[in-house]
Protein backbone atom coordinates (compact mmCIF):
# COMPACT_ATOMS: atom_id res chain seq x y z
CA UNK A 1 0.00 0.00 0.00
CA UNK A 2 1.42 3.58 -1.31
CA UNK A 3 2.58 5.69 2.10
CA UNK A 4 -1.56 7.78 2.63
CA UNK A 5 -1.82 10.80 4.81
CA UNK A 6 -4.36 9.83 7.72
CA UNK A 7 -6.49 12.02 10.03
CA UNK A 8 -7.49 9.87 13.01
CA UNK A 9 -10.47 11.32 14.56
CA UNK A 10 -11.07 10.46 18.21
CA UNK A 11 -13.73 11.97 21.02
CA UNK A 12 -12.03 14.33 22.94
CA UNK A 13 -14.72 15.60 25.17
CA UNK A 14 -14.57 15.79 28.95
CA UNK A 15 -17.52 15.78 31.20
CA UNK A 16 -15.69 17.24 33.98
CA UNK A 17 -16.06 14.39 36.57
CA UNK A 18 -13.32 12.64 37.35
CA UNK A 19 -12.89 9.07 36.46
CA UNK A 20 -12.34 5.64 38.84
CA UNK A 21 -8.26 4.95 38.17
CA UNK A 22 -9.85 1.28 37.45
CA UNK A 23 -12.12 2.24 34.78
CA UNK A 24 -10.80 0.95 31.28
CA UNK A 25 -13.63 2.46 29.50
CA UNK A 26 -12.53 5.68 30.64
CA UNK A 27 -10.92 8.76 28.81
CA UNK A 28 -7.42 8.21 29.80
CA UNK A 29 -7.57 4.53 28.28
CA UNK A 30 -9.34 5.36 24.85
CA UNK A 31 -6.67 8.37 24.65
CA UNK A 32 -3.85 5.84 25.01
CA UNK A 33 -5.65 3.35 22.82
CA UNK A 34 -5.88 6.07 20.25
CA UNK A 35 -1.85 7.48 20.03
CA UNK A 36 -1.00 3.30 20.03
CA UNK A 37 -3.19 3.22 16.96
CA UNK A 38 -1.48 5.86 15.42
CA UNK A 39 1.82 5.02 16.11
CA UNK A 40 1.15 2.32 14.62
CA UNK A 41 0.02 3.83 11.65
CA UNK A 42 3.01 5.84 11.58
CA UNK A 43 5.51 2.80 11.35
CA UNK A 44 3.20 1.49 8.86
CA UNK A 45 5.04 4.94 6.52
CA UNK A 46 1.70 6.49 6.68
CA UNK A 47 1.85 10.45 7.57
CA UNK A 48 -0.79 10.76 10.63
CA UNK A 49 -2.36 13.99 11.51
CA UNK A 50 -4.56 13.32 15.11
CA UNK A 51 -7.93 15.05 14.84
CA UNK A 52 -9.93 15.53 18.25
CA UNK A 53 -13.45 16.14 18.14
CA UNK A 54 -15.47 17.73 21.34
CA UNK A 55 -18.07 20.33 20.85
CA UNK A 56 -17.77 21.94 17.93
CA UNK A 57 -18.45 20.35 14.39
CA UNK A 58 -18.73 23.44 12.20
CA UNK A 59 -14.39 23.68 13.36
CA UNK A 60 -13.60 20.20 13.16
CA UNK A 61 -15.04 20.48 9.32
CA UNK A 62 -12.51 23.79 8.77
CA UNK A 63 -9.58 21.35 10.12
CA UNK A 64 -10.48 18.80 8.15
CA UNK A 65 -10.90 20.37 5.17
CA UNK A 66 -7.73 22.24 5.45
CA UNK A 67 -6.14 18.27 6.20
CA UNK A 68 -7.49 17.22 2.92
CA UNK A 69 -6.40 13.34 4.25
CA UNK A 70 -6.25 10.93 1.69
CA UNK A 71 -8.62 8.35 4.45
CA UNK A 72 -10.14 9.34 7.60
CA UNK A 73 -9.36 6.74 10.45
CA UNK A 74 -12.61 7.14 12.43
CA UNK A 75 -12.06 6.28 16.06
CA UNK A 76 -15.04 8.76 17.17
CA UNK A 77 -16.84 6.95 19.93
CA UNK A 78 -19.61 8.60 22.22
CA UNK A 79 -19.44 8.89 25.48
CA UNK A 80 -22.31 10.91 26.34
CA UNK A 81 -25.53 9.31 27.38
CA UNK A 82 -27.80 8.84 24.52
CA UNK A 83 -26.07 10.79 22.22
CA UNK A 84 -25.87 9.91 18.44
CA UNK A 85 -22.91 12.15 17.25
CA UNK A 86 -20.77 9.18 15.56
CA UNK A 87 -23.46 8.60 13.28
CA UNK A 88 -23.34 12.37 12.42
CA UNK A 89 -19.34 12.48 12.33
CA UNK A 90 -19.65 9.52 9.79
CA UNK A 91 -22.30 11.29 8.07
CA UNK A 92 -20.29 14.84 7.68
CA UNK A 93 -16.99 12.82 6.51
CA UNK A 94 -18.61 10.93 3.71
CA UNK A 95 -20.91 14.29 2.76
CA UNK A 96 -16.97 15.67 2.56
CA UNK A 97 -16.38 13.65 0.45
CA UNK A 98 -12.98 11.57 2.31
CA UNK A 99 -12.87 7.92 2.49
CA UNK A 100 -13.61 6.61 6.27
CA UNK A 101 -12.61 3.24 8.24
CA UNK A 102 -15.10 1.08 9.56
CA UNK A 103 -18.84 1.29 9.76
CA UNK A 104 -21.14 4.12 7.52
CA UNK A 105 -23.32 6.74 9.11
CA UNK A 106 -26.59 4.13 8.59
CA UNK A 107 -25.09 1.15 10.50
CA UNK A 108 -23.69 2.99 13.29
CA UNK A 109 -27.31 4.58 13.54
CA UNK A 110 -29.21 1.69 13.18
CA UNK A 111 -27.26 -0.55 15.96
CA UNK A 112 -26.91 2.56 18.04
CA UNK A 113 -30.89 2.39 18.78
CA UNK A 114 -31.13 -1.07 20.08
CA UNK A 115 -34.68 -1.29 19.60
CA UNK A 116 -34.68 -0.40 16.22
CA UNK A 117 -31.88 -2.83 15.29
CA UNK A 118 -33.84 -5.90 17.15
CA UNK A 119 -36.69 -5.37 15.15
CA UNK A 120 -34.90 -4.91 12.03
CA UNK A 121 -33.01 -8.12 12.34
CA UNK A 122 -36.33 -9.73 13.41
CA UNK A 123 -37.69 -8.70 10.15
CA UNK A 124 -34.63 -10.57 7.97
CA UNK A 125 -35.34 -13.88 9.82
CA UNK A 126 -32.40 -13.77 12.12
CA UNK A 127 -33.27 -15.12 15.35
CA UNK A 128 -33.34 -12.72 18.27
CA UNK A 129 -34.14 -13.11 22.12
CA UNK A 130 -38.04 -13.69 22.81
CA UNK A 131 -39.66 -10.95 24.84
CA UNK A 132 -38.01 -8.06 22.78
CA UNK A 133 -39.74 -4.75 23.90
CA UNK A 134 -38.98 -0.93 24.08
CA UNK A 135 -40.63 0.11 27.30
CA UNK A 136 -41.11 3.94 27.93
CA UNK A 137 -42.69 3.97 31.29
CA UNK A 138 -42.98 1.40 34.21
CA UNK A 139 -46.63 1.35 33.41
CA UNK A 140 -45.56 -0.37 30.19
CA UNK A 141 -45.17 -3.62 31.62
CA UNK A 142 -48.43 -4.56 32.70
CA UNK A 143 -48.75 -4.22 28.85
CA UNK A 144 -47.01 -7.39 27.93
CA UNK A 145 -46.78 -10.82 28.86
CA UNK A 146 -43.31 -11.97 30.17
CA UNK A 147 -41.11 -15.37 30.65
CA UNK A 148 -38.59 -14.49 33.08
CA UNK A 149 -36.20 -13.78 33.60
CA UNK A 150 -35.67 -11.32 31.18
CA UNK A 151 -32.71 -8.84 31.10
CA UNK A 152 -33.00 -4.87 31.02
CA UNK A 153 -30.88 -2.17 29.87
CA UNK A 154 -30.89 1.10 28.33
CA UNK A 155 -31.95 1.23 24.34
CA UNK A 156 -29.39 3.68 23.34
CA UNK A 157 -26.34 2.67 25.04
CA UNK A 158 -23.52 0.39 24.34
CA UNK A 159 -19.94 -1.00 26.04
CA UNK A 160 -22.41 -2.46 28.71
CA UNK A 161 -23.24 1.17 29.91
CA UNK A 162 -26.57 0.75 32.01
CA UNK A 163 -25.90 -2.99 32.81
CA UNK A 164 -25.08 -4.24 36.09
CA UNK A 165 -25.54 -6.78 38.58
CA UNK A 166 -29.70 -6.27 38.90
CA UNK A 167 -30.31 -6.15 35.19
CA UNK A 168 -31.27 -9.78 35.06
CA UNK A 169 -34.64 -9.79 36.95
CA UNK A 170 -37.56 -12.38 37.81
CA UNK A 171 -40.24 -10.44 38.81
CA UNK A 172 -42.49 -7.94 37.46
CA UNK A 173 -42.34 -5.52 40.25
CA UNK A 174 -38.17 -6.01 39.86
CA UNK A 175 -38.46 -5.52 36.19
CA UNK A 176 -40.66 -1.86 36.41
CA UNK A 177 -38.16 -0.78 39.04
CA UNK A 178 -35.27 -1.21 37.04
CA UNK A 179 -37.22 0.26 34.00
CA UNK A 180 -37.44 3.50 36.01
CA UNK A 181 -33.76 3.35 37.11
CA UNK A 182 -33.17 3.62 33.43
CA UNK A 183 -35.73 6.12 32.74
CA UNK A 184 -34.43 8.37 35.60
CA UNK A 185 -30.81 7.65 35.19
CA UNK A 186 -30.50 7.84 31.24
CA UNK A 187 -33.64 9.65 29.94
CA UNK A 188 -34.19 7.42 27.52
CA UNK A 189 -36.70 3.94 26.89
CA UNK A 190 -35.66 0.48 28.44
CA UNK A 191 -35.05 -2.37 26.23
CA UNK A 192 -35.98 -5.45 27.50
CA UNK A 193 -35.62 -8.97 26.29
CA UNK A 194 -35.40 -12.93 27.48
CA UNK A 195 -32.34 -13.90 29.31
CA UNK A 196 -31.31 -16.91 27.44
CA UNK A 197 -29.36 -19.54 28.90
CA UNK A 198 -26.98 -20.70 26.30
CA UNK A 199 -23.35 -19.91 26.16
CA UNK A 200 -22.33 -16.61 24.77
CA UNK A 201 -19.92 -15.83 21.78
CA UNK A 202 -18.39 -12.28 20.46
CA UNK A 203 -17.67 -13.08 16.55
CA UNK A 204 -15.66 -10.69 14.61
CA UNK A 205 -16.26 -9.39 11.01
CA UNK A 206 -13.92 -8.06 8.39
CA UNK A 207 -14.35 -6.90 5.27
CA UNK A 208 -16.23 -4.52 2.37
CA UNK A 209 -17.19 -5.86 -0.69
CA UNK A 210 -16.22 -9.00 0.47
CA UNK A 211 -17.21 -10.05 4.26
CA UNK A 212 -14.88 -12.73 6.48
CA UNK A 213 -15.85 -13.99 10.06
CA UNK A 214 -12.60 -14.24 12.61
CA UNK A 215 -12.15 -17.33 14.76
CA UNK A 216 -15.01 -17.63 17.29
CA UNK A 217 -14.69 -16.38 20.74
CA UNK A 218 -16.51 -17.25 23.77
CA UNK A 219 -17.40 -15.36 26.96
CA UNK A 220 -16.55 -17.45 30.34
CA UNK A 221 -18.57 -17.03 33.18
CA UNK A 222 -17.20 -19.81 34.91
CA UNK A 223 -16.06 -18.42 37.53
CA UNK A 224 -18.30 -15.91 38.82
CA UNK A 225 -20.17 -16.40 41.84
CA UNK A 226 -23.54 -17.62 41.70
CA UNK A 227 -25.04 -14.25 42.71
CA UNK A 228 -24.02 -12.32 39.98
CA UNK A 229 -25.77 -12.61 36.35
CA UNK A 230 -23.43 -13.88 33.35
CA UNK A 231 -23.53 -10.70 31.51
CA UNK A 232 -21.13 -8.62 29.78
CA UNK A 233 -22.08 -5.66 32.68
CA UNK A 234 -20.07 -2.47 32.16
CA UNK A 235 -17.58 -4.06 35.69
CA UNK A 236 -17.46 -7.09 33.18
CA UNK A 237 -15.65 -5.20 30.55
CA UNK A 238 -14.09 -1.89 32.48
CA UNK A 239 -13.73 -2.11 35.93
CA UNK A 240 -10.51 -4.10 36.57
CA UNK A 241 -11.10 -4.12 40.50
CA UNK A 242 -13.99 -5.73 40.26
CA UNK A 243 -15.27 -9.35 40.56
CA UNK A 244 -17.29 -9.40 37.19
CA UNK A 245 -13.77 -8.06 35.48
CA UNK A 246 -11.56 -10.36 37.79
CA UNK A 247 -13.61 -13.67 37.07
CA UNK A 248 -15.18 -13.55 33.45
CA UNK A 249 -12.70 -14.61 30.81
CA UNK A 250 -12.47 -14.68 26.65
CA UNK A 251 -11.42 -17.63 25.53
CA UNK A 252 -10.22 -17.41 21.58
CA UNK A 253 -10.33 -19.67 19.79
CA UNK A 254 -13.35 -20.40 20.85
CA UNK A 255 -13.69 -24.68 21.53
CA UNK A 256 -17.56 -25.59 19.62
CA UNK A 257 -18.26 -28.37 17.40
CA UNK A 258 -17.74 -27.32 13.67
CA UNK A 259 -21.82 -27.60 12.72
CA UNK A 260 -22.56 -25.15 15.79
CA UNK A 261 -20.12 -23.07 14.62
CA UNK A 262 -20.93 -22.51 11.05
CA UNK A 263 -24.24 -21.92 12.51
CA UNK A 264 -22.80 -19.19 14.34
CA UNK A 265 -20.83 -18.04 11.52
CA UNK A 266 -23.71 -17.67 9.21
CA UNK A 267 -26.09 -15.91 11.72
CA UNK A 268 -23.46 -13.26 12.51
CA UNK A 269 -22.39 -12.87 9.00
CA UNK A 270 -26.29 -12.29 7.99
CA UNK A 271 -26.89 -9.45 10.97
CA UNK A 272 -23.80 -7.60 9.84
CA UNK A 273 -25.27 -7.52 6.25
CA UNK A 274 -28.39 -6.71 7.96
CA UNK A 275 -27.41 -3.43 9.16
CA UNK A 276 -25.60 -2.23 6.60
CA UNK A 277 -21.90 -3.26 8.56
CA UNK A 278 -18.65 -2.70 6.44
CA UNK A 279 -15.27 -2.57 7.46
CA UNK A 280 -14.75 -4.25 10.73
CA UNK A 281 -17.83 -5.13 13.41
CA UNK A 282 -18.76 -7.92 16.27
CA UNK A 283 -21.84 -9.79 16.60
CA UNK A 284 -22.19 -10.65 20.48
CA UNK A 285 -24.60 -14.00 20.29
CA UNK A 286 -25.57 -16.25 23.10
CA UNK A 287 -27.48 -19.68 22.43
CA UNK A 288 -31.46 -19.90 23.58
CA UNK A 289 -32.05 -23.78 25.49
CA UNK A 290 -31.89 -25.50 22.05
CA UNK A 291 -29.05 -24.11 20.81
CA UNK A 292 -30.35 -21.35 18.63
CA UNK A 293 -27.93 -18.66 17.86
CA UNK A 294 -29.70 -15.39 18.89
CA UNK A 295 -28.13 -11.90 18.35
CA UNK A 296 -28.22 -9.90 20.97
CA UNK A 297 -26.33 -7.19 19.19
CA UNK A 298 -24.20 -5.95 16.25
CA UNK A 299 -21.32 -3.91 17.48
CA UNK A 300 -20.06 -1.35 14.64
CA UNK A 301 -16.51 -0.45 14.96
CA UNK A 302 -15.92 -2.06 18.16
CA UNK A 303 -12.43 -1.43 20.24
CA UNK A 304 -9.40 -1.81 18.19
CA UNK A 305 -7.17 -2.26 21.65
CA UNK A 306 -4.32 -4.52 20.52
CA UNK A 307 -4.64 -7.93 21.90
CA UNK A 308 -8.39 -7.44 22.69
CA UNK A 309 -11.22 -7.95 20.83
CA UNK A 310 -11.58 -8.07 17.11
CA UNK A 311 -7.96 -7.78 17.57
CA UNK A 312 -7.40 -10.63 19.33
CA UNK A 313 -9.70 -12.53 17.02
CA UNK A 314 -7.99 -11.59 13.51
CA UNK A 315 -4.25 -12.61 15.27
CA UNK A 316 -5.75 -16.05 15.77
CA UNK A 317 -6.38 -15.68 12.21
CA UNK A 318 -2.41 -14.96 11.59
CA UNK A 319 -3.36 -11.05 10.89
CA UNK A 320 -0.90 -9.14 12.80
CA UNK A 321 -2.38 -6.06 14.47
CA UNK A 322 -0.29 -3.56 11.97
CA UNK A 323 -1.66 -5.78 9.19
CA UNK A 324 -5.08 -5.81 10.36
CA UNK A 325 -4.76 -1.53 10.73
CA UNK A 326 -3.50 -1.39 7.26
CA UNK A 327 -6.56 -3.89 5.92
CA UNK A 328 -8.75 -1.47 7.62
CA UNK A 329 -7.65 1.52 5.38
CA UNK A 330 -7.68 -0.89 2.35
CA UNK A 331 -11.56 -1.18 2.93
CA UNK A 332 -12.08 1.73 3.26
CA UNK A 333 -10.89 2.69 -0.19
CA UNK A 334 -12.83 0.49 -1.92
CA UNK A 335 -15.50 1.52 -3.99
CA UNK A 336 -18.50 0.82 -2.42
CA UNK A 337 -21.65 -0.73 -4.40
CA UNK A 338 -23.88 1.75 -5.55
CA UNK A 339 -21.96 4.65 -3.72
CA UNK A 340 -21.26 7.80 -5.66
CA UNK A 341 -19.09 9.24 -3.55
CA UNK A 342 -20.67 12.27 -4.75
CA UNK A 343 -19.53 14.99 -2.48
CA UNK A 344 -21.93 17.95 -0.85
CA UNK A 345 -19.31 19.35 1.06
CA UNK A 346 -16.52 19.72 -1.18
CA UNK A 347 -12.91 19.23 0.30
CA UNK A 348 -10.37 22.07 0.23
CA UNK A 349 -8.76 21.18 -3.00
CA UNK A 350 -9.95 18.32 -5.85
CA UNK A 351 -9.69 15.02 -4.89
CA UNK A 352 -7.25 12.45 -6.85
CA UNK A 353 -9.81 9.64 -7.67
CA UNK A 354 -7.32 7.89 -9.51
CA UNK A 355 -4.76 7.93 -6.32
CA UNK A 356 -7.61 6.48 -4.68
CA UNK A 357 -8.25 3.79 -6.36
CA UNK A 358 -4.62 2.84 -7.18
CA UNK A 359 -4.04 2.65 -3.60
CA UNK A 360 -6.98 0.57 -3.24
CA UNK A 361 -6.41 -1.83 -5.44
CA UNK A 362 -2.94 -3.01 -4.21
Amino acid sequence: MKHLHIAVVYNAYAEGQPELAEDRGGSADLDTQMRHIARALRRLGHTVTILPLAHDLFAFQRKLRRLNPDVVFNLYDDVVHGALYDMRLAALVRMMGYPMTGCPALALGLTRYKYMQATLLAGAGIPIPGNTAMLESARAVNQHKWHFPVIVQASQEHAGVGLDRQSVVHSKKALKEKVREILRTYRQPALVQRFLPGREFNVGVLGGNRLRILPLAEVDYTALPTEIPPIMSYAAKWMENSVEYQSTKVVCPAEVEPELAQRISDVALAAFRAVGGRGYGRADIRLDENNVPCVLEVNCNPCLDEGMGIARSAERAGIEFPQLLQMIIRIALEPQPYDLAISMMPAARPRNGKVIADVAAT
